[in-house]
């Protein structure tokens, strides 16, 4: 599976040199803000080999983004990646297939809009190929001080919870999303771009948040059910996925 958008190319990882490009830049971008990037260095853990793995690249061939994905039953969402962090019994009665998707990173030195849209192109060509009813996955937030994004929380608070029949629960270390008054342009411009994009389709988060202290991040569940999709945003999406 294979998508261009201006000099950028969105394909499937095919062989463990692609996997290894995709693990060392979760390790750019997850190390670098903290200074203890190392050359060559990977980010992995075990539901790699269980996943597919998305790798974005220019026209030089170099990765500027990736992420992976996936695809289960809802029965099986209680063995996801965010199911260590939150209680997913909820969505195991989902109506539909869903897709995890994880480790979502943009090269910091390669700030190219293209990059983002065309991954959100490749999601929606993989939300069709397997009939896809629910995106979820765990988004972070750099920096595991809650402080530091304390506008973006509240405002999710106030505008953007999970519907009450597929609410995650809480497991062992969360944080309670703050209820308090916000600036709505100081909440959007703390929010991750892929936050935003899931927010701008109708995506909903957990009521509170969770810190994860190895990559210094706070992330909270975040779920998109398609059917909620704007279907001019689906439409643009489609277009690029051909």
């Amino acid at each position: 599976m294979r998508l261009e958008k201006g000099n950028l190319v969105a394909r499937l990882a095919e062989t463990p040199a692609d996997l290894a490009r995709a693990q060392e830049l979760r390790h750019l971008c997850f190390m670098a803000a903290r200074g203890i990037c190392r050359p060559g260095g990977r980010d992995v853990d075990g539901y790699d080999a269980t996943s597919d793995h998305v790798l974005i690249k220019d026209a030089a061939g170099r990765p500027v983004a990736c992420f992976r994905l996936a695809v289960m039953a809802p029965t099986g969402i209680e063995q996801s990646y965010s199911a260590q962090f939150y209680d997913l019994s909820r969505l195991t009665h989902f109506p539909g297939m869903v897709m995890e998707l994880g480790r979502f990173c943009l090269h910091p030195s390669v700030p190219d809009p293209d990059a983002l849209r065309l991954s959100w192109a490749m999601i929606a060509k993989l939300v069709d190929a397997h009939q896809i009813a629910l995106l979820f996955g765990c988004t972070s937030f750099p920096g595991a001080d809650p402080g530091l994004h304390s506008h973006a929380l509240a405002h999710l608070a106030a505008h953007h919870l999970a519907p009450s029949a597929y609410a995650p629960g809480v497991r062992a270390g969360a944080v309670t999303l703050p209820q308090s008054a916000t600036d709505p342009r100081r909440a959007l411009a703390q929010m991750p771009p892929l936050l935003r994009s899931y927010l701008g389709m109708g995506g909903w988060v957990s009521n509170h948040a969770v810190i994860d202290t190895d990559l210094d991040t706070l992330h909270v569940f975040t779920g998109l059910e398609v059917a909620r999709i704007p279907p001019a945003r689906a439409r643009a999406l489609r277009a690029i996925a051909g």
